[in-house]
C-alpha cells in the first residue's frame, strides 16, 4: 500500500509532465502552421554581435542573450506552459432565429432584423405553434369589439374584428362575431357570407348556426330560417321564434290573397311581413311591386322591383320558393312585367326567359313566357300591316295581342294610331287612355291624345295635353307651335278678340334673354309688354 501522503499524490497529478509535451496530440505548438496563434508571436533571438532578429526580420539592438522568449497574446484557454491546448477550447454553439423567433432586445445576435421589421415574442419549447404568441392580440381585439358592438359603435366593432380576424382568420367565432356587426349595419348579404364562414371554419358552434337563421329570416326565407335555427333540436329564444311565426303567417295570407286576385291585400300583407321581421327579403319586395303594378300605379312597382333587385344575390344563394316559384324566378317574372308595361318589349322578352331558365316546372313562368311569345308575334304582324297601309288588318293584329296582354300600352298607343289613320278620333281617345291609365306620362299616348282631341276641336283638351307635354319637353320648338295654334284656336272659340298674334307667335318662341331685348328694339317696349300680359292670361 502507498505510503505517500493523499495530499501530495493529489499535487503530483496536477503537475503538467514537461517531458511528455512532445507525446501530447493536444498540444499546439505555437509555431505549426496550423496554430491559431501563428499571427500573433513574436519570437526574439540575440546573436554573437549583440544585435536581436526578430522573426519577421527586422532587427533591434538588446543586450546579448542565449536564451527565446516567446510573447502571448491571450486567446481561449492557454496552458501554463504558454502552449494551447486544442481540446480545452470550446467552439461556441451560434444560435440562428428565425423570422418567427426574434427576440425582442437582442438585435444583431443571429439572423440579422430586416429594417422595419417588427420583433416577435420568441417561442418557448413546449409552448406550442408559432403563432400561440399572437393568441393574446387577437382576443384582445376581441374584446374591444365586444365593447363597441356592445355600446352600438358597430363601425369601430367592425374596425377590430377585422384586425382580429387578420391574425387568426381561422377562428369561426370572430367571423361570427362580425356577421353581428354586419347586421347592425344592415349589410345583410355580407353578414349571410360571414355566417357561413363562421359555420365552415366551426361546424359544431351552435350561436354561428342560430344566427345564419336569424338573417335567412330577414330575408324573408322561412322554411330555411328554420332549419338553422332548429338545428340540433336546438329552441331559438322566444323574440326570434315569435318572429319567425309572424312573418310566415303574413306570407300565407299573401299567398291566399294573390289566388283571389285580392291585389290591395297583397299590398298589405307584404308590407306587414317585411315590417315585422323580413325587412330585407327580395321576394317580398317583388311582390309589393307586382301588387303595385296590378293596381296601375307604375311608379311605384319600379321603387319595389329596384329595392328586389338589391338582395337578389341573396335569393339566388339559398333556394326558397313563394307562390310555388324559385324566389330567384319570381323576382324575374315580375321584371319582365314591368318592363313589359313600360314599353321595353324586349327588355320583358328577356327577364322571363332568365325566369324559366331558373324555374322550367313553374305554370305561372311558363305561361307567361308563352304569352308574351304569342304577344311579340302579334305585335310585329300589326307593325308590317300598318306600313303597308292596311290599318283595318293591323287594329285586329294589335286587338289580338291586347286580348292576351291587357296591360300593353305599345300594342295600345299602336292601335290608336291605326284608328287615327282611319280617322275614327272618337276609338284613338279611347285607346291613348287605355295608355295613359297604365303610365299617365308615356309620351306616345300624350302626343296621340292631343292629335284626336285637334282633329275634334277640343282645344281645351289638346292645350292640356300639349301643356303636359311642354313639361316634358321644354325645348321642343315644334311642340311650341302645336300649344301656340291650340290656345289662338281656344281664344277664338271663347270669342275673344285675338289681335297682334304674329308678334305673340314669335314672343312665345322666344327662350333666351337677349332674343328677348331684340324682341324689345323690334316692336317696341309697350306692345311686347301687352303680348307678354296676353299669354300670361292663358295660364291663369
Amino acid at each position: 500500500m502507498d505510503s505517500t501522503p493523499l495530499a501530495d499524490r493529489m499535487k503530483n497529478s496536477l503537475r503538467f509532465d514537461e517531458a511528455k509535451r512532445h507525446d501530447d496530440p493536444r498540444i499546439l505548438k505555437l509555431g505549426s502552421p496550423v496554430s491559431t496563434l501563428r499571427n500573433r508571436v513574436s519570437c526574439s533571438t540575440t546573436g554573437s554581435s549583440g544585435r536581436s532578429v526578430s522573426s519577421s526580420g527586422t532587427r533591434k539592438s538588446g543586450s546579448g542573450s542565449s536564451s527565446s522568449r516567446v510573447e502571448i497574446v491571450p486567446a481561449g484557454n492557454i496552458c501554463p506552459s504558454g502552449k494551447v491546448i486544442a481540446g480545452m477550447r470550446s467552439k461556441p454553439v451560434r444560435t440562428v432565429l428565425s423570422d418567427n423567433e426574434m427576440i425582442p432586445g437582442m438585435y444583431g445576435y443571429g439572423s440579422i432584423m430586416p429594417a422595419g421589421a417588427t420583433p416577435k415574442t420568441r417561442r418557448v419549447s413546449g409552448s406550442g405553434s408559432p403563432e400561440s404568441s399572437w393568441k393574446i392580440n387577437s382576443e384582445e381585439l376581441k374584446v374591444k369589439g365586444n365593447e363597441n358592438y356592445k355600446k352600438g359603435n358597430f363601425l369601430e366593432a367592425l374596425y377590430f374584428y377585422d384586425k382580429a380576424i387578420a391574425i387568426s382568420p381561422g377562428n369561426g367565432r370572430l367571423h361570427c362575431n362580425r356577421a353581428a356587426v354586419l347586421m347592425g349595419l344592415k349589410r345583410i348579404p355580407e353578414a349571410v357570407k360571414e355566417c357561413e364562414e363562421a359555420i365552415r371554419l366551426a361546424p359544431a358552434y351552435l350561436r354561428a348556426h342560430q344566427r345564419l337563421g336569424s338573417l335567412l329570416l330577414i330575408l324573408g326565407q322561412v322554411e330555411n330560417a328554420r332549419k338553422y335555427l332548429f338545428i340540433l333540436d336546438q329552441i331559438p329564444d322566444e323574440a326570434e321564434l315569435h318572429k319567425l311565426e309572424t312573418v310566415e303567417n303574413h306570407i300565407n295570407k299573401c299567398t291566399e290573397a294573390r289566388r283571389l286576385g285580392d291585389w290591395t291585400s297583397v299590398l298589405k300583407e307584404a308590407e306587414a311581413a317585411t315590417t315585422r321581421g323580413a325587412e330585407a327579403s327580395a321576394q317580398l319586395f317583388a311582390c309589393q311591386a307586382e301588387a303595385h303594378l296590378k293596381l296601375h300605379q307604375l311608379t311605384d312597382a319600379e321603387l319595389w322591383m329596384y329595392k328586389a333587385r338589391m338582395y337578389e344575390a341573396s335569393a339566388r344563394a339559398y333556394k326558397s320558393k313563394l307562390f310555388g316559384m324559385i324566389s330567384e324566378a319570381y323576382i324575374f317574372f315580375v321584371q319582365a312585367q314591368i318592363e313589359n308595361t313600360l314599353g321595353k318589349f324586349d327588355n320583358a322578352c328577356a327577364a322571363i326567359e332568365r325566369a324559366a331558365q331558373v324555374d322550367l316546372q313553374s305554370a305561372e313562368v311558363i305561361g307567361l313566357l308563352k304569352n308574351m311569345r304569342l304577344v311579340g308575334r302579334a305585335r310585329s304582324l300589326g307593325n308590317e300591316l300598318f306600313k303597308s297601309g292596311r290599318y283595318i288588318e293591323a287594329c285586329s293584329a294589335y286587338g289580338e295581342g291586347l286580348s292576351r296582354d291587357s296591360l300593353n300600352l305599345i300594342l295600345y298607343c299602336n292601335r290608336a294610331t291605326c284608328w287615327y289613320k282611319l280617322e275614327q278620333w272618337e276609338k284613338s281617345l279611347d285607346d291613348c287612355n287605355h295608355a295613359l291609365l297604365i303610365q299617365p306620362h308615356y309620351i306616345k299616348a300624350l302626343f296621340q291624345k292631343a292629335a284626336s282631341n285637334v282633329k275634334l276641336e277640343r282645344w281645351a283638351d289638346a292645350v292640356r295635353e300639349y301643356e303636359i307635354l311642354r313639361q316634358e319637353l321644354p325645348y321642343d320648338r315644334e311642340l311650341a307651335e302645336f300649344l301656340f295654334h291650340c290656345r289662338v284656336e281656344l281664344k277664338n272659340s271663347q270669342g275673344e278678340d285675338v289681335h297682334n298674334m304674329t308678334f305673340i307667335r314669335k314672343v312665345d318662341l322666344i327662350l333666351d334673354l337677349d332674343k328677348f331685348h331684340t324682341a324689345i328694339t323690334s316692336y317696341g317696349r309697350l306692345s311686347c309688354i301687352a303680348i307678354l300680359t296676353f299669354l300670361v292670361s292663358f295660364t291663369i
